[in-house]
Order: structure tokens, then sequence, then C-alpha cells
């Protein structure tokens, strides 16, 4: 069983439009809508992959309501954390052509009391838990410290904790030493607060992460690629990908993939790499089932391409 800690889930609209003209009327061409926030797109790969999987996070008000009722329509069990204010709705405008436009609304502060809750019922659930992922950014009244926290715990508890957040919270929690962690290519720059130019400036950047205490990093390089560094090595992987339709979630597929496949090493590379392709050429934030997956299409190599210049380089 994987279980997720989403602290500031989300309701997601997304919108499909020939494209975004400011100030015109927009006649969408497609809509979806689908329970959000980066843990919980973990639990819903990890779903349509047919694995158990079970999601904690804070729900409130009407839209709580709905996304608690979509994950459960999934096969998702659900470990709601009752908060007084209502969980956030986010849009999405996805163009033809693959450009995305995200409107993310802030959500509901966070109490004191809620914040025990939401620690307690982590620890509630996952004693039988082979991976426990905690994904994205935190609520108002949760410290940047509140993610070291919840590492510490779970490393009491004897489990393998991945960890994908930014900023001060990934910085704060690297001092406790999770097992995984998974920047995408800006979050790993901001990290290191330097730009990536190269496949080998994002290698130098996951190896200073790893100095910082992360056992093993997981990075997305976008169009380029993956990248995961370890105490076992370094790999690169890639996919072919013939059409990206949307990117929503590609990233949270990919962690699910790797997690999935055990958590480590080329093999659950490969796994990520080919989630995240197969999400890419999914609408909105579908997550792929086994026959969307193309290993074919995939490849992994320990001979990192360290002089290829990133497609997408992080200034």
């Amino acid at each position: 069983m994987i279980l997720t800690v989403t602290p500031n889930p989300s309701l997601d609209r997304t919108y499909e439009v020939p494209s975004l003209d400011r100030g015109e009327v927009i006649r969408a061409t497609g809509e979806r809508m689908d329970p959000g926030g980066k843990g919980v797109n973990v639990s819903r790969a990890v779903a349509a992959a047919g694995q158990r999987t079970v999601a904690v996070l804070p729900l409130g008000g009407a839209p709580g309501a709905l996304v608690a009722d979509l994950l459960d329509k999934q096969g998702i069990e659900v470990a709601p954390v009752p908060v007084a204010g209502a969980t956030r709705s986010n849009i999405a405008l996805a163009e033809a052509d693959g450009v995305l436009t995200k409107i993310n609304a802030p959500g509901p502060e966070l109490s004191e009391a809620e914040r025990e809750l939401l620690l307690e019922t982590v620890r509630r659930q996952s004693g039988d838990a082979a991976w426990i992922a905690c994904c994205g950014s935190l609520p108002r009244g949760l410290a940047p410290s509140w993610y070291a926290e919840l590492v510490a715990r779970t490393h009491a508890a004897g489990a393998r904790i991945a960890l994908d957040t930014s900023g001060p919270a990934l910085l704060e929690a690297l001092r406790e030493r999770p097992d995984v962690v998974k920047p995408n290519a800006e979050e790993l720059a901001g990290a290191v607060g330097r730009p990536l130019a190269t496949v080998g400036d994002a290698v130098k950047a996951a190896e200073e992460l790893r100095a910082m205490g992360a056992r093993a990093v997981l990075a997305s390089l976008g169009a380029d690629g993956q990248l995961l560094v370890s105490d076992e090595g370094a790999w690169f992987g890639s996919a072919r990908v013939d059409a990206v339709r949307s990117n929503v979630g590609a990233g949270d597929s990919s962690l699910a993939g790797f997690l999935i496949a055990g958590g480590s090493g080329p093999d659950a590379l490969a796994s990520a790499v080919a989630h995240g392709a197969a999400a890419v050429q999914l609408p909105g934030s579908v997550m792929p089932t086994p026959g969307d997956l193309d290993p074919a299409a995939v490849t992994v190599t320990a001979e990192v391409p360290a002089d290829r210049v990133l497609k997408e380089p992080v200034s």
C-alpha cells in the first residue's frame, strides 16, 4: 500500500480551449473535474495502476465533500481530516498547442488542532504502508518545518518517505533525510540557488541535495527526461512522446510509477519515465492505466549525458 499525504488538496476543473485570448469569450472544447493536489494525483496514479492506496488529506466544505466522493469513485481509500475552511478550487486552461495556464487558489488556513490531527491521521494510517508520499505546497497555518516533522515521525515509525515539495519546506525537510525527494528542474535550481543549463548541471544540483540530507533525488527535467541520483549511482531516463496533450499531474504520475516499482534503481526510474510520458499524452489530469504505458519507448542509461543542453533550461 502507498499512503499519500496532501496538506493542501483541491477540486480541479480543467478546460480544453483552442487558444487563450485575454478579454475574449473563450468556448471550451472539453472539460473535466478531478480531485487535485500532488499527493492526491499520486494516489490516483497508483489506483489507476491497480495498486492499493490511501489518501490522507484535510477536507472542508462542499468542495471537500466532492473531492472525497470523486476519490471514492476511483477506488481510492480516503482518510479525511475535517477542517473548518473550505477546500480550494483550482482552474486549468489547456490550449491546443499544449500550453497550460493554471489558477490555483490559496486554500484554507489550518488551526493548531487541525495540524496535529493531520499528523496523527498519518500515523494511524501508515502501519502497512510500503511508502508514504508527501506532496505539494503547505496550506496557511503549517510552518515550513511541518514536512521536516513529518519525515522525522515517519522514520521513527520505521517507514520510508518520498517528498515532493519546494522552497523552504524542502530545505527544512532535508535535515531529516527523506528517502526520496522529487523536484522538477525549476525546484532543483531554486534549492541550490543557481541556473541549470545542462543535464550535468542537474546532476551536480542533485548531489548537493543529497549532501544536504536527501538519500535519493528523482528529478524531472521536463521534455529532456528524468534523472535519478542515489548511493547506488546516477541514471538518466527519457521516452518518446508522440504528442503532448496536458502535463497536469505528469510529475505526480512519475512519482507513483517510481514507488510502484520499488522506489530505487534503474527499473524504478524506467517505470517513472513510462508513467510520466503516458500522462502527458492524456487529457487534463487523467492518470495512465497499464494499457497506456509504452515501456518500449523508454530508455534508461547509467551513461548520463552530462553535456546535453536542456531543452528547457532554468535561469
